[in-house]
């Protein structure tokens, strides 16, 4: 079985150059509490990628890429904020936007992969255990 390594994913190197063009297009704002938490979610969109994919479950990999893909929509909302404080204009926003879209909806398509290998790994984990009915025999009152 050979290495899989994050640097080979398209979806970690979008994240990468959204995070870099964010960097860039907020240079020079001075709007600091929005523009550094907008770097933030850039960031940890492809960070989020790369600390799952070196996790040793597809399972926890899969938890991780809906972190990235929450940091994704995150970033979205914080663009959509920026427009109107007229810290980013419509159009770099809506390049953005429509990437961030993208990147989530590739997130979403591997996050589904990765809990795919979990379901042939353990079909059991998915199930609901029915085969134990509750206790009902004491009352929410009584001490058991």
């Amino acid at each position: 079985m050979s290495y899989f390594s994050f640097e080979d994913l398209d979806v970690w190197k979008r994240g990468c150059r959204v995070a870099v063009e964010i960097c860039s297009l907020l240079r020079d704002s001075r709007e600091w509490g929005l523009r550094d938490q907008m770097i933030r979610a850039a960031i940890s969109i492809s960070s989020n990628i790369a600390e799952g994919a070196e996790r040793s479950t597809p399972r926890d990999f899969a938890r991780f890429l809906d972190v990235a893909r929450g940091s994704a929509a995150e970033l979205r909302t914080q663009l959509y904020i920026a427009v109107r404080a007229e810290m980013v204009s419509d159009q770099a926003a809506n390049s953005l936007i429509m990437e961030l879209k993208e990147i989530s909806s590739m997130l979403y398509s591997l996050s589904q992969q990765q809990r795919a290998k979990v379901k042939e790994e353990d079909p059991s984990h998915f199930t609901l255990n029915t085969s134990h009915s509750p206790d009902t025999s004491h009352s929410a009152a009584e001490p058991r």
